[in-house]
């Protein structure tokens, strides 16, 4: 049976993509490219869901939030 999840991804300080699948507690992977990271996700998705199939929750959505902001005075 195919399963889709999604993944939320971020790129971090040293220039990696971190992804984060929001549905399955505790699964990230990176990656030096997108298609690297969405690879190792493949992966540590299905050691994700073979561990604990029952921690597989609904993903609802994202929502962008806007805030102001001035930085503090160092």
């Amino acid at each position: 049976m195919k399963k889709e999840f999604y993944v939320v991804i971020e790129k971090d300080e040293d220039g990696f993509y971190v992804g984060e699948v929001p549905s399955l507690e505790g699964c990230y992977a990176q990656g030096r490219s997108i298609e690297e990271l969405m690879h190792n996700m493949r992966d540590v998705i299905e050691m994700c869901i073979e561990e604990d199939p029952a921690i597989h929750s609904e993903f609802i959505g994202v929502q962008k939030v806007s805030i102001d902001h001035e930085p503090a005075d160092a």
